[in-house]
Order: C-alpha cells, then sequence, then structure tokens
C-alpha cells in the first residue's frame, strides 16, 4: 500500500541520499572484494573455492530478498531498511576476521541476508514516494550509484591489496564508515507515513521459497566439484527444489498474506519482467564476477589496474542510464529501452567471448563499454515496469518479487558459470599438457594459487595456465550471449502500458465510453459553486497543517511546481476553485432561452471558463 502524501522533488533527493548512501555501501563491499578474491582465495583456499566465496552472498541474497518486502509491508520501510543495513555491516566486521574459508563464506552468506534487504527495499521505498512517470530521472540516480560502487570498489580493492601496509582484511572494514553515515542519514531524512497493515507473516510460504532456491543453488554450486553430477545427490538436490516449488505454490495459494502474491503471476507485466530480470541476472554477474579473473590472471594486472579496466563499462552505465531515465519521464516511453540494451549487451557477451591472452588493452575497454551501455539502457527499465504494471498494494511484493528473479537469475549464473569455467579448465589444462608432453605434480587438478603466483609459474606451464583460463573464461562469456537473448523475447513481449502520473491508478484497458451525462440544473450549478468555495475556505483555514484534504487539493498543481504543499494547495483555492465558484453562480443566475442546455464547459466544478486554462489559472493570469 502506497503513501498518499506528495513528496516535492527537493524532498525526493533528501530521501535520495539516504538510500543511494546505503545502497553504494553495499555496493562497493561487494566490488572491492571481487577485485580482491583472486588474492583472497589463493591465500585462505585456492581455486576451487573461488565460485563458493562468491555465490554464498549470491544465494542468501536471492533467497531473502522477497522476504525482506513482505516483512517491510509489516513492520515499515524504514526499521526493516535500517536493520538490513545493521547486518551488512555485523557480517563485514565478521568477514575481515575469518581465519579460514569456512569462516569467510559464513561471513559472506550473512552479508548477502543485508544485500537483499537493501537492495530491494530501495526499490520498493522509491517506489513509494515518486509516480511511475517521474521515476524515470530518479531511477538514473540508482543506476549511477551502480556505476560509482562499480569504479570505486576495484579501485578501492585494488589499493587495498597491493598495500603492504593494509591486506585484503581491510577491503571488508572499508565499507564500516559509509555505513555508519548512511545509517544516520536515513534516521534524518527518511520520513515514511505508517500506515496500518495485516501483521500475518507468511511462515510457510518463506519456508519453502527459501528452501526450493536454496537446493537449486547447492546443485548447482556443489554439482560436478563436491559431487558427479550423474550421483545421488545431484537427484536428491533437484527432487528437493522441485518438491518445496511445489509446495510453496500451495502454499502461497492459501496464505492470507502471501510473499508473492499468486495474482501476481496472472499479470503480463510481473511474469515477463520478471523473467527477463532472470535471464539479465545470470548474464550480468556471470560476467562481472569473472572479468576480473581475466584481466589479472591472462593479463596479469594488478587489482588496482584491473579496476581500472572498467572505467569505459561504468561510463557507458553511467551515461545511459541518466540519459534513459530522463526521455521516459519527459517522453513517456519506456520499452525501446530495455529491448535495445538487451541486444547491446548480447553484443558485449559475444565481444568479451572473442578475448585472448594477447588482446590489447583498448580493444577490452572497447568489449566492457558496450557491455555497460546495454546495462545502463535496460536494468532499471525492468524494475520500473514492473512497479507501473502492478496495484499500489502489490508495490513491495512486486518489486522484491522481480529483484528476487535478478538475484536468482545472479546466483545460478555464478554458480552455473563457475562449474563452466572449472570443468573447462581442467580439460584444457589435461589436453595442453599433453599435447606438449609436461609432467607435473597434481595434473590438471594442481592447486593454482593466488594470480600473482601463476604469474611466477615456469614456462611453459604458466603459458598452458594462461591459454587454459582464456578458453575457459571464452566459453563462459559465450554462454551469456544466448542466455541474454532469452531476456530479449520477454521484453519484446512486453506491452508498454502508459506510465501512471502522481495521482492516476495503475494502467488498465478502458472501458467502452459512457454516453455524455445530462446537463446540470441550476440548483446543481449553486450547490457545486458554493461546496467549491467551502473547499476553498477549508484550505486557508488548516493553514498549512498536514491533512487528506491539503494534499489533495495540492495534487491539482502543475507537476512541475516545486514549491511546498501549502503554498500549491492554497494557490489552487485562490486561483482555481474560487475562479471555477464564482462562475458556476453566475452561470446558474444567467437567464436562458427556453430549453436551452447549460454549457457544459461552465457547468462542469473545476473546469475554466473558456478563454482561461487551467495553466492560466494556477498561474494567475488572465486573458481577455
Amino acid at each position: 500500500m502506497t503513501q498518499t502524501r506528495h513528496y516535492t522533488h527537493r524532498e525526493i533527493l533528501k530521501v535520495m541520499s539516504g538510500l543511494m548512501l546505503a545502497m553504494l555501501t553495499s555496493m562497493i563491499s561487494t566490488s572491492v572484494v571481487g577485485t580482491a578474491l583472486p588474492t583472497i582465495v589463493g591465500e585462505l583456499g585456492g581455486q576451487d573455492q573461488y565460485s563458493w566465496v562468491a555465490s554464498a552472498t549470491m544465494l542468501t541474497m536471492t533467497v531473502s530478498t522477497p522476504l525482506w518486502g513482505k516483512l517491510s509491508d509489516i513492520f515499515g520501510r524504514k526499521l526493516l531498511f535500517q536493520i538490513a543495513l545493521g547486518l551488512f555491516v555485523a557480517a563485514s566486521l565478521v568477514a575481515g576476521l575469518s581465519q579460514d574459508m569456512g569462516q569467510l563464506i559464513a561471513a559472506r552468506a550473512v552479508q548477502g541476508v543485508g544485500v537483499g534487504g537493501l537492495s530491494a527495499l530501495a526499490q520498493v521505498i522509491l517506489g513509494d514516494i515518486v509516480s511511475p512517470r517521474e521515476r524515470g530521472r530518479y531511477s538514473g540516480y540508482m543506476g549511477a550509484v551502480f556505476g560509482i560502487s562499480t569504479v570505486a570498489g576495484p579501485l578501492l580493492g585494488g589499493f587495498i591489496v597491493d598495500a603492504d601496509w593494509l591486506g585484503w582484511r581491510w577491503c571488508f572494514y572499508v565499507v564500516v564508515p559509509f555505513a555508519v553515515v548512511a545509517f544516520v542519514v536515513i534516521q534524518r531524512v527518511l520520513k515514511l507515513p505508517r500506515i496500518k497493515r495485516d501483521t500475518t507473516i507468511d511462515i510457510w510460504g518463506a519456508t519453502t521459497i527459501t528452501g526450493s532456491a536454496t537446493a537449486l543453488m547447492l546443485l548447482l554450486t556443489l554439482g560436478g566439484q563436491e559431487f558427479e553430477w550423474n550421483s545421488p545427490w545431484t537427484y536428491l538436490l533437484g527432487a528437493a527444489a522441485v518438491l518445496m516449488l511445489a509446495l510453496a505454490v500451495l502454499a502461497e495459494r492459501t496464505a492470507r498474506t502471501p510473499i508473492l502474491p499468486p495474482r501476481l503471476f496472472r499479470n503480463r507485466t510481473f511474469v515477463l519482467t520478471s523473467a527477463a530480470s532472470l535471464f539479465v541476472g545470470m548474464a550480468m554477474f556471470g560476467a562481472m564476477i569473472y572479468l576480473p579473473q581475466y584481466l589479472q590472471i591472462v593479463k596479469g594486472l594488478s587489482p588496482a589496474n584491473s579496476g581500472l579496466m572498467t572505467l569505459p563499462m561504468v561510463f557507458s552505465l553511467f551515461v545511459s542510464g541518466i540519459v534513459s531515465g530522463r526521455i521516459v519521464t519527459r517522453t513517456g516511453k519506456w520499452k525501446i529501452f530495455p529491448v535495445v540494451g538487451l541486444l547491446i549487451v548480447a553484443v558485449g557477451q559475444f565481444l568479451l567471448s572473442r578475448l585472448h591472452v594477447d588482446s590489447s588493452r583498448w580493444l577490452i575497454g572497447i568489449d566492457v563499454a558496450v557491455l555497460g551501455l546495454g546495462l545502463g539502457l535496460s536494468m532499471q527499465m525492468l524494475i520500473l515496469a514492473a512497479q507501473n504494471g502492478s496495484e499500489p498494494r502489490d508495490m513491495a511484493s512486486t518489486t522484491s518479487g522481480v529483484s528476487f528473479f535478478r538475484s536468482l537469475g545472479g546466483a545460478v549464473g555464478v554458480a552455473a558459470f563457475g562449474a563452466i569455467l572449472l570443468n573447462r579448465l581442467k580439460d584444457e589444462m589435461t589436453g595442453l599438457l599433453a599435447a606438449r608432453h609436461v609432467k607435473v605434480p597434481g595434473g590438471a587438478s594442481m592447486s593454482l594459487g593466488s594470480p600473482s603466483e601463476i604469474q611466477h609459474l615456469p614456462e611453459p606451464i604458466r603459458g598452458i595456465v594462461l591459454e587454459s583460463f582464456t578458453r575457459g573464461l571464452e566459453t563462459v562469456f559465450l554462454v551469456g550471449v544466448p542466455i541474454t537473448l532469452l531476456g530479449f523475447v520477454a521484453v519484446v513481449f512486453l506491452k508498454e502500458l502508459p506510465l501512471r502520473g502522481a495521482t492516476s491508478a495503475p494502467a488498465a484497458p478502458q472501458p467502452p465510453a459512457e454516453p455524455a451525462s445530462a446537463p446540470l440544473s441550476k440548483d446543481d450549478l449553486v450547490l457545486a459553486g458554493l461546496l467549491l468555495e467551502l473547499v476553498a475556505q477549508r484550505v486557508e483555514l488548516v493553514n498549512g497543517r498536514p491533512s487528506a484534504l491539503l494534499s489533495a487539493v495540492a495534487r491539482m498543481a502543475p507537476a512541475d511546481d516545486h514549491r511546498t504543499e501549502s503554498e500549491r494547495a492554497r494557490s489552487v483555492a485562490r486561483t482555481v476553485l474560487r475562479p471555477t465558484s464564482r462562475a458556476l453562480i453566475a452561470h446558474a443566475a444567467t437567464p436562458q432561452p427556453p430549453g436551452a442546455p447549460p454549457s457544459p464547459a461552465s457547468a462542469r466544478p473545476g473546469t475554466p471558463r473558456p478563454g482561461r486554462t487551467y495553466a492560466d489559472l494556477v498561474s494567475g493570469r488572465t486573458t481577455r
């Protein structure tokens, strides 16, 4: 259920500052660790643990996302947002203190729960305070946060890892001061109305949804590594995922307040945007998690320099997100951006698959810029389309649902691409070692260590390792192309519903036109005029005190009017309600020829008389 208060542009920016700072904190943590992961994993556990460190966060972020949306309906957006931020900070401190891979993976899992809350609730709160028509310009700011964190994180991570006096543990500690500032800002600026909601929690639905996603993630993460694909564990986890999914459907159909209401899946817009988000998440996270491996292992770049190589992607993502958001706000047309954006993402994935050991930095920069351009055009637009096509009561469920499927896609992508890379790496190393008659202890299963250790391997082993990594990553990026195209197909079938304004209802098929109503009598005109005068007087009497009447009258002002709510309401009362009241009463007192009906233009309350437009009335101008 959304609030009824109208927020000015200035008020929205204040709220956005808190949301963006908190999101920046969580995203920097993810990207800063992404750059340092090759070094961290090399020290603590080896290459075979790489995907688990990333997958643990993605798994918990995925399964917790829909729960945060539902809990915010019950306990309030602000409280849940602050809890998510606090949980994230506590887990970051524990991750920095980790002494082995088990502790690090557990801490990263708890981190993911906090990140799931921050990412989902930021979009829900934005949907609460901004209409879909205006949301494009602010969604661009969200995309900018993603871009800034993408470049700041790798640069910061590279600096921390390269600095002997810091070490990789500070990749987790560095987010703490940012989070403290974000918490204080949110406490001061995020003022949302308290809305009484149903306090029933869908525990059975939460359990089954979480269980199904967890079983699927464990299957994809552990399959081919801890156990063979054709093994009892594979069938057991697969059966568990299917069974829990079936139970989740049953639970949501019978729950009083379901986490994912079944009516959402009867909404074509929700289904298609969720499907597109799933495929985009797979392609996006798969590429961004494993791109640093190419840069650090194959190209031999330091963590700091590999972070610099993401600058072209960040710049193109930033520009395309801001520009597309402003165009959507101005025109109301949004579908073209995700359609074109996903095609560009597919092209970017294909270009990345063509990289090899000797690829120039210029070529890498162009390829990642293409990927960023496509992501900037498509990511936020899918959330916007889903929110615009939902009912106000389903805002939180819709937003968290789409975020859930995007996170699920990312989790599946990281796990599946990690399995593809590891299996391809083993096969390529085995084949190349045999072809060149090279024997090493452990063969293709030897521990490769950190990127710096790989760079110091003796030839020809070093060349074999680099070539194997290149071929493995080529497969990873190439698999992302058809996955992205599936998301493109889903977006093509989306219906471009008109974006709702601040006071309009959800877009829906228009009913057939009704016959024109009967003309108003003189008594009706007098009564309407007196009622409008009474409303105008009431607006002046409340004198800025919050009230439903003041908010309703203030929303009659133009959308670009940035005065306070009280000023807008009193302006409307003075320049619209009172002139219309006088016009109605005067028209009722004017003698009419026999049989002549009242003029429709002057007989409708709130309709300016001929020769004077609505904008003229609000601004106080007159026409003669």
